[in-house]
């Protein structure tokens, strides 16, 4: 394992080797491992790695610095989660640049059920407070898992309001996790893992946490939830950036909008304005939109052989909607191997035959 985790860690370092490349190195040759030992050949011929990315794989020496990485790792009893591991977040792993190694320290199910990323802006207003703790308050019911970036603002209420309610809530992270930015939230981090949540990041141990990262991880904070609600933010920042990759990622975006004098709730009204996100005012709002208003079904045992007559491609998604509640139409195309155009092909067939439900957000189940 320690040398899976080895080569792991070496594949997030090689120059010129993206979260892009990387899942596609992993696809084409099954692990990291296989990747470096590889011939320049048959790197050079795959799609998107060319002669480059072949070189600097074949030439990479930078071992040494994994090895360090996997003693900080042992010795603050960190979890990698890598790609094709279980417990890495489905979620992210469904977007196409999902981060190839993450770094998680904490307890809480980064798979869990109902997750949600609450956002907003550093400079909060009394109106941007109060909407955020009313917002994660009245969620407390919904056994929701809450996700924000630990900075200042909006995010920091989101993890407040969080714990106060008894909720897990994880802190995603633009640096490693031998330090904390700000450091006024040193003691909020620690309530966070103590409390059932985590710290979660892509990137390594003394990793700065250096402005350009900050995009980075919040396509984190985008992709591995159900939805994002932008609480409170002007027309620029790190929020903006965050709804606009989670509606790229086709995930529900929410805001609550503002006074048209406001700037503080310029971004918002902009991404309502722009149909990049819903208009919310409550709980409710969100809850309804999401379908978690809905009763789950009572529990029934569906016999495979009622489905004998389904062509093949729909009795695979008949058998996985079988194994859980519900599934994202992306998820659906990964776990079948399917493309896109067949899945939503299969679905339709499923659904004018009542067989399949869909829900908001691009999910279905079984009726």
């Amino acid at each position: 394992m320690q040398n899976d985790l080895l080569y792991r860690i070496a594949l997030t370092l090689v120059p010129h080797i993206g979260p892009v490349q990387a899942r596609l190195l992993v696809e084409h040759f099954g692990d990291a491992a296989s990747v470096f030992k590889a011939k320049k050949s048959a790197l050079d011929k795959l799609d998107g790695i060319g002669e480059i990315r072949a070189g600097s794989i074949r030439h990479f020496n930078g071992l040494p610095e994994a090895e360090k990485e996997i003693a900080f790792i042992n010795k603050y009893k960190i979890s990698p989660l890598f790609l094709t591991d279980p417990q890495y977040p489905q979620r992210l792993r469904h977007c196409y640049d999902p981060p190839t190694l993450l770094y998680y320290r904490g307890s809480a199910d980064l798979n869990a059920a109902r997750i949600i990323s609450v956002v907003g802006t550093r400079y909060k207003t009394d109106y941007g407070k109060q909407l955020a703790e009313k917002l994660v308050g009245e969620l407390a019911e919904q056994d929701i898992l809450v996700v924000s970036g630990l900075a200042l603002g909006i995010d920091a209420i989101a993890h407040k309001t969080a714990l106060k309610n008894k909720l897990p809530t994880v802190g995603v992270l633009a640096h490693g996790l031998d330090k904390m930015y700000p450091a006024e939230h040193t003691a909020l981090a620690k309530d966070i893992v103590r409390q059932g949540g985590g710290l979660l990041t892509e990137f390594r141990s003394t990793t700065s946490p250096d402005k350009h990262n900050f995009p980075t991880r919040n396509r984190i904070v985008a992709g591995i939830s159900d939805a994002t609600i932008v609480v409170e933010t002007d027309i620029k920042g790190g929020s903006m950036i965050t709804a606009n990759l989670a509606h790229g990622y086709h995930r529900e975006v929410f805001a609550f909008p503002g006074k048209t004098t406001d700037a503080k709730s310029t971004g918002c009204n902009h991404l309502i304005k722009s149909n990049k996100a819903a208009l919310i005012t409550g709980a409710q709002d969100l809850a309804e939109a999401l379908g978690w208003e809905q009763k789950p079904p009572p529990p029934r045992q569906i016999q495979q052989e009622l489905f004998t007559h389904l062509p093949d491609d729909e009795k695979c998604i008949v058998f996985l909607l079988k194994e859980k509640e519900t599934m994202h139409i992306d998820e659906l195309s990964s776990t079948t191997g399917l493309g896109a155009s067949l899945v939503a092909a299969a679905l339709l067939s499923l659904e004018m035959q009542n067989i399949v439900r869909s829900l908001p957000g691009k999910r279905y189940r079984l009726n």
